[in-house]
């Protein structure tokens, strides 16, 4: 097999992944995006592996378990070895990602995208680490800069995504982490890498492993460079409030793109680079729709993003008292509509109400009644959330709207119903210029003939902030469990 080959494999895995990235941008090409993934994916484990074995069989001398050190193996022994070394770390990895796939539910589904994200940090961590530690290894400038790049992208997205993770899950409280000077420590700890960085790519060649010299001034400038990545991973996203974690997702996602495309470079491998470029500049790009829909630009997200565990965080008000409703009354409401618009949020997620929601727009829609979905582009812990939700329940996906296409028709809508929703919905972002939310667009759910909004209390949501919507005249409360509530409206239709 000839280099000439794979390269070319390389091109088609990359065309595929484009045409990948094209599928996935719509409801209806979404799963033909994904089998072009697949395949592309396919090609690039295949030819990647295949390329290994080629690598080796033109190396003179392998250091092989069992085997003297300095003896020249046989192009037929080196390949096997080769095979052996990569299949069984992958067998591994394809058995626990089977084993996350079946087990991990949709709702755990942000949390899990980010922990994959610190994989990726990690790898091209290591791959930095273990390229400069080769016995032998010697670069010039730009690959010491492009290697040192890589290290760094990839420490911040490890423990980035880590603490990412651990808000998603829960297991870390989701308020921003505000100390003293916080933009300060940020900003200082860019200026140190860019120092360090520097200080490493013009140290002569006789610092550098593989000089011939004394190299323990690189490694140590590359473990000063490593720590200051890891901490800033830590500090950067741990600033940044539960409300702004749909855009620290996509944000991560950008990162491990250019983890990846830095680690290209690094072992000259042009599939990972340009697969890593790919990632990475969808990734910011969805960084700024995400941004957009939430009327806020990317710097102010991570200076410190707003967010918190349930407590209010803007300006206490009293918007009077709600009006509860219970579920026989909600569906006599919808017995006598002739259009309904469903606002889902993170809450039907939480309770895995998607398929109670489908079976009730099917019994709608058998009597005559137009539904349709409204989406708001940040809605749940991660883009496209509520999409996939809704996808997985079979729900037709020419009745699934976005915020900008649905949004002037709820004056003439007849019912709303909000299910697990909160900030999405937050006529205070229009109405109120104090409040942390102010100017982000939102669903105008109120404009509706009734709005019944499902929660299980009247907390506020990720962002801590009040929803005068509950207080409404036109809208009622129905509290419990989504998916219960939702069913017992189907019972009594």
């Amino acid at each position: 097999m000839s280099n000439s080959l794979i390269q070319g494999s390389y091109i088609i895995a990359g065309l595929a992944f484009i045409l990948a990235l094209a599928g996935l941008s719509k409801h209806h090409t979404a799963k033909r995006g994904t089998v072009f993934g697949m395949v592309g994916m396919g090609i690039a484990l295949v030819f990647t592996i295949l390329g290994t074995v080629l690598a080796v069989q033109q190396q003179l001398d392998l250091d092989v378990p069992g085997v003297e050190a300095g003896t020249v193996l046989t192009t037929a022994a080196a390949p096997s070895w080769a095979v052996i070394a990569i299949v069984v770390p992958m067998a591994v990895g394809a058995l626990l990602g089977i084993v996350l796939a079946v087990r991990v539910e949709m709702t755990g589904m942000p949390e899990l995208i980010a922990l994959l994200h610190s994989f990726v940090g990690l790898t091209a961590v290591l791959v930095g680490w273990v390229s400069y530690l080769e016995p032998g290894h010697v670069g010039d400038k730009l690959h010491y800069g492009e290697l040192f790049a890589g290290v760094f992208i990839g420490a911040v997205t490890f423990t980035g995504s880590i603490i990412a993770y651990l808000k998603l899950s829960a297991k870390m409280k989701s308020a921003p982490l505000a100390l003293p000077k916080h933009n300060l420590i940020n900003l200082g700890a860019v200026v140190a890498f860019l120092a360090v960085t520097v200080w490493f790519v013009i140290l002569p060649e006789d610092q550098h492993l593989g000089g011939g010299g004394d190299a323990t001034l690189g490694l140590v400038l590359l473990s000063v460079m490593t720590l200051i990545a890891l901490l800033l991973g830590l500090h950067l996203v741990a600033a940044i409030g539960g409300g702004d974690m749909p855009v620290v997702v996509s944000m991560l996602n950008s990162y491990s793109g250019w983890a990846a495309a830095a680690a290209g470079f690094t072992l000259e491998n042009d599939l990972l680079i340009i697969t890593g470029a790919l990632v990475g500049s969808s990734g910011a790009y969805l960084s700024y729709i995400m941004c957009k829909a939430m009327n806020r630009s990317f710097i102010s997200v991570i200076m410190g993003g707003f967010g918190s565990d349930g407590q209010v965080v803007g300006e206490a008000k009293d918007y009077g008292e709600h009006r509860e409703v219970m579920a026989p009354e909600v569906a006599d409401l919808l017995k006598e509509a002739s259009s309904v618009i469903i606002a889902p949020g993170y809450g039907m997620a939480v309770a895995q109400a998607q398929n109670a929601v489908a079976d009730l727009t099917g019994k709608l829609r058998a009597r005559g009644v137009e539904v349709r979905f409204a989406i708001h582009p940040v809605a749940g812990r991660l883009p496209g959330h509520m999409n996939v939700l809704l996808a997985e329940a079979k729900v037709p996906y020419d009745i699934v709207f976005e915020m900008d296409e649905i949004n002037e028709d709820f004056p003439s809508t007849d019912v709303v119903l909000v299910i697990g929703a909160n900030d999405t919905v937050n006529p205070a972002a229009l109405d109120d210029p104090t409040s942390p939310i102010a100017g982000m667009p939102v669903l105008h759910v109120w404009e509706a003939g009734q709005v019944i909004i499902f929660k299980r209390s009247m907390a506020t949501g990720y962002a801590g902030v009040q929803n005068p919507l509950f207080f409404n005249e036109n809208s009622a409360m129905l509290f419990g469990d989504a998916k219960d509530r939702v069913e017992d409206i189907i019972h009594n239709l």
